[in-house]
């Protein structure tokens, strides 16, 4: 399915006219065949030039139905060239699905002028599955066609030959069938060789599935489908990293969840059996529970609980109430919570790598979530990190990582500085053209502005203006400096997320953060280079990709995804 060429769902059959567009569908679910059965389904597509009616049989069986699927006027001469071919393609847009031709047949004829013409002729050509029952099978099978109505009378006369071809140049006879036996050969080949390693893939995953997928349930691909209506695009209600969440409602019991699908990329797949591997072994309340997983036909399904509150982001930026401080308070500590348990809890260090808003989901009572692990890594704990390609989203990530690509918990606290200081002043980490109206001047960058602010002593002045002044000042100053301390350029100097929690409930002290901000120790071309960046980037939700090098003088390139 693709929404972008306006696919109703991805179970359909389409006619498609010069255009990805498709002028006319037909949801296979009527009829209840599944493409991602593993069945064989046949089709049957039939054109008539007098009456210029196109229609389409769809079904299991070798038999053609008696019904049509779809039926449509098609106006050929406007597609239809004098010379034109026939033939198959196949697209799964990353998919571990293997798209198979297993027989075919092909016929044209003309019109008979005499009004006691006989029935067309049989196929012309013919391709057939051996396992196929009767009604495809070889014995069943007329003669090819002739090639025209009098040679076909030629050969009721001769039993040497078929067609008047074979008499006037055997040698062309015999080239075509070599060249047929040929073509033939490596289409047999190709099958083979297409199977092979479908089996390979399958017996891979499966093995993947039975070592890693081990979640609290199971789930079947017809009942996850059942409960987003085929995975209808008016269900969606976010993108994660990898992958498109959907609303569902479970049919057994009318449980709304939210079911995550996998892109169908091939990074897709290994991020969420990444996030699978990681959040399957995590326990803790201000996490996303995970309820269970599913691997059918393809695809990867989580199903976590759904948040009746959503996002933070949207809580901050799209509710027409302001979210009272007190509630701002709440899911700062539990995030910190989250964080701290990651970090120093598990029996494995986990690096979320995409702290933000947008990551951050609120329960019923306003508590705080942290979902969305499919860019997480697991490491051991005092472990040096290893470089990989720098991923998050623009304006959460710390200065060093983006030059060395090593993530690391000091990194997670970056983003956390800048998911604090985004909850406290109401602003977004990057925007655009800001007016700054009441804020203290103009800035692109949050966490500059911020502590522009800090070093004028008029660090209050960050706080979200739709506030109304109902906060205690001592609380948003302290959550303004954690941000601070969070978001230090030097990643020595950044607290760790267990010593956070302590602020922010009172049993330690915010360390002295500097009003001058700390030189981040990168290159004056690195820091206008992370500067200029900063400053194009209009999508903050936008996930960032960032090859690095180690070396003092290069960054190997940069994709904005």
């Amino acid at each position: 399915m693709d929404a972008e060429f306006k696919d109703i769902n991805g179970n359909h059959v389409g006619v498609d006219l010069n255009s990805m567009v498709s002028a006319k569908v037909f949801d296979l679910g009527f009829i209840n065949v599944d493409l991602k059965s593993g069945d064989t389904v046949n089709a049957w597509i039939e054109f008539d030039g007098s009456t210029t009616v196109l229609t389409v049989w769809v079904s299991y069986s070798n038999l053609k139905p008696k019904d049509p699927i779809l039926t449509m006027n098609l106006d050929a001469d406007r597609y239809f060239n004098d010379f034109m071919y026939v033939g198959f393609s196949g697209s799964t847009q990353g998919s571990t699905e293997t798209h198979s031709v297993e027989w075919w047949s092909f016929s044209s004829f003309f019109p008979s002028s005499s009004a006691g013409a006989a029935a067309p002729p049989p196929p012309a050509v013919t391709l057939m599955n051996p396992g196929a029952n009767s009604a495809g099978s070889s014995s069943s099978l007329s003669p090819p066609p002739s090639i025209a109505p009098s040679v076909a009378q030629k050969e009721s006369k001769s039993s040497s030959c078929h067609n008047g071809l074979c008499k006037e140049n055997l040698g062309a006879v015999a080239g075509v069938v070599t060249a047929g036996a040929f073509v033939l050969a490596l289409f047999a080949g190709a099958l083979i060789w297409v199977y092979s390693k479908k089996f390979k893939r399958v017996k891979k995953l499966d093995t993947l599935g039975s070592e890693i997928i081990k979640m609290p349930k199971q789930f079947s691909y017809k009942e996850l489908k059942a409960a987003t209506k085929c995975f209808n695009a008016n269900r969606i209600i976010g993108h994660g990293a990898f992958g498109t969440v959907y609303k569902g409602v479970m049919p057994e019991n009318g449980e709304i969840v939210a079911v995550k699908r996998c892109s169908h990329s091939s990074q897709g797949k290994n991020e969420f059996l990444s996030e699978l591997s990681i959040i399957g072994t995590l326990r803790h309340r201000n996490l996303v529970r995970l309820q269970g997983w599913c691997h059918e036909k393809g695809e990867i399904l989580l199903v976590y609980d759904l948040m009746p509150n959503g996002s933070l982001d949207k809580a901050l930026f799209e509710a027409r109430m302001p979210l009272p401080w007190s509630h701002r308070r709440k899911i700062l500590l539990g995030v910190a919570s989250a964080l701290a348990y990651l970090h120093q809890e598990c029996e494995n260090q986990v690096i979320h790598r995409d702290i933000k808003t947008s990551n951050i989901m609120l329960d019923e009572g306003f508590n705080a979530r942290l979902g969305d692990f499919g860019l997480a890594r697991q490491t051991e704990h005092d472990k040096s990190p290893d470089a990989t390609v720098a991923a998050g989203t623009m304006g959460y990530l710390a200065p060093e990582y983006l030059l060395t690509g090593k993530a690391t918990e000091k990194t997670d606290v970056f983003s956390y500085g800048a998911v604090v200081l985004e909850v406290a002043s109401g602003r977004r980490p990057i925007e655009k053209d800001a007016t700054g109206a009441g804020k203290g001047g103009v800035s692109s960058n949050l966490v500059e502005w911020v502590w522009t602010l800090h070093r004028e002593g008029r660090l209050l002045l960050a706080a979200d203006p739709r506030l109304e002044n109902e906060f205690d000042e001592a609380e948003m100053r302290r959550v303004l400096m954690v941000g601070l301390a969070c978001s230090n350029s030097d990643p020595l100097a950044r607290p760790s997320m267990r010593s956070v929690v302590q602020m922010l409930v009172g049993d330690a002290e915010v360390p002295i953060v500097p009003t001058t901000k700390p030189n981040t120790g990168l290159s004056t071309s690195h820091s206008q280079l992370l500067l200029s960046l900063q400053d194009s980037v209009s999508d903050i939700d936008g996930i960032i990709t960032i090859s690095t090098s180690t070396s003092e003088n290069s960054f190997s390139g940069i994709d904005i995804v």
